[in-house]
């Protein structure tokens, strides 16, 4: 049996977070991101939205046995579904690729009450500096969609279950840009914690 691929355009990008080895750089045709949240999820994040006149860079990795299950877990406000745009990539074969992404109708744009999470963030632009460089992190900023958002400062205690390490370099690296494309970050009131708090568990 032949593994299928998945397509990694946010978290999956940084190996740090999962364990999935045979993992290859991959820029995919006809998409962008954008920040988003639904129903399922307390906290905004990735989503990729179809889009004719873009490209995103990312990470394919083989899925062994074709075993989707901890895969779907993690994605599980996601759909699966295939993907058959263009894409540039080092393997000899054109694998069959699965994207995780929101249809439309399902999702709605971040605000305080579900904001992105910077310790989320921080994962991300960690992966993409790791694989394409700084200019790969300036990539990822422009074709992402939504940084109006409200941006949760959780660095010093991360929400996000994968949250890793960064030096001063990288936090520094991900302010800078959050700055550049006017993004703001914020703090929650003691209320609007124990609401999120309760959100979490829920």
């Amino acid at each position: 049996m032949t593994d299928a691929f998945f397509f990694g355009y946010g978290s999956l990008v940084n190996r740090k977070t999962h364990v999935y080895a045979d993992a290859h750089r991959v820029k995919v045709s006809g998409w962008r991101r954008a920040w988003r949240h639904t129903a399922l999820r307390p906290i905004a994040f990735l989503t990729a939205i179809p889009y004719a006149d873009s490209a995103i860079d990312g990470l394919i990795a083989g899925v062994p046995g074709n075993d989707w299950a901890a895969l779907d877990t993690r994605e599980f406000a996601y759909d699966r579904i295939a993907l058959t745009e263009a894409m540039d990539h080092p393997l000899p074969q054109r694998p069959e690729v699965a994207i995780y992404a929101i249809p439309e109708g399902k999702h709605g744009a971040p605000d305080r009450a579900h904001p992105v999470l910077l310790s989320y963030l921080d994962v991300v632009v960690q992966g993409y500096l790791e694989e394409f460089g700084e200019a790969g992190v300036a990539d990822f900023f422009a074709t992402t969609d939504g940084w109006e958002a409200p941006i949760l400062d959780d660095r010093a205690a991360p929400y996000y279950p994968r949250a890793q390490a960064l030096s001063a370099a990288e936090q520094q690296l991900v302010d800078r840009m959050l700055m550049d494309v006017g993004a703001k970050t914020v703090q929650h009131t003691e209320a609007e914690r124990a609401a999120f708090d309760a959100g979490l568990r829920g």
